[in-house]
């Protein structure tokens, strides 16, 4: 099989299951630290403050580029595979290619940079950039074929994952915060849920008890509140429904 095709197929691949990835990093992460210096991961209110800002960054940028796209794009299309109605060039994507894979890379760059390892952080990068590239290959190959030249003299123009900071074109929709909260609210919740998991573990692997750090109480448990407000608004009532999202 011509590599075209392999980077394809196994992109494709990767596509219908990249939530497996920040799992296994998970996973990993927790291992690392256990088997790390204790003296490395004690708390620190001001690091861990600093690693979830680069969390909310990363989820900042997701909600930038959900917020303003249309139905049947920049979607989670995990089961159907490549969903594009029309081709996004507006927005963020004026200025990068592949907005939502950079703001994951730093939703997921912030509980790596919590297990204070460099080995761990330049592995991750290594791994994201591997995976991902697949994904974004196969991915361009759809637009290609769908979009033609289009997609090629866009491509031309604007870079992958690095934005090019000049020639931004206004969105052709409005932001809608509907789409945002019924799109978002899981990859939300899921940045302090992965923050408390690593705390727990780190505080049991220092002391041997089963505690959090105060810090971690007072963050997780109104992120914890505001998911289940917003599911309970997304199932219960129609709020959250846009027909152009």
């Amino acid at each position: 099989m011509a590599l075209v095709h392999e980077f394809e197929r196994s992109g494709n691949w990767l596509f219908k299951r990249r939530s497996w990835l920040p799992a296994a990093f998970i996973a990993l992460g927790i291992i690392i630290l256990y088997l790390t210096n204790r003296q490395a991961i004690l708390f620190n209110m001001t690091e861990e403050l600093i690693f979830l800002g680069v969390s909310l960054f990363g989820e900042a940028i997701r909600i930038f580029t959900v917020g303003y796209a249309p139905k049947n794009t920049s979607g989670r299309n995990t089961a159907a595979g490549q969903i594009a109605d029309e081709l996004n060039t507006t927005g963020i994507y004026s200025q990068l290619r592949h907005p939502l894979y950079t703001g994951n890379f730093f939703m997921w760059l912030g509980p790596v940079l919590f297990v204070r390892t460099s080995v761990f952080l330049v592995f991750f990068i290594l791994v994201y950039w591997l995976y991902y590239e697949r994904i974004m290959f196969a991915e361009e190959q759809f637009l290609r074929r769908k979009f033609g030249e289009i997609y090629d003299k866009y491509s031309e123009k604007v870079r992958a994952v690095i934005p090019r900071f000049r020639g931004y074109i206004k969105p052709a929709l409005p932001f809608s915060v509907a789409s945002v909260l019924k799109r978002e609210y899981n990859s939300f919740v899921n940045i302090f849920i992965i923050f408390v998991l690593l705390d727990l573990f780190r505080n049991y692997f220092l002391s041997e008890r089963i505690y959090l750090t105060p810090m971690w109480i007072y963050i997780g448990i109104p992120a914890g509140l505001i998911w289940i407000i917003i599911r309970l608004i997304f199932k219960k009532t129609s709020l959250l429904n846009d027909d152009d999202r």
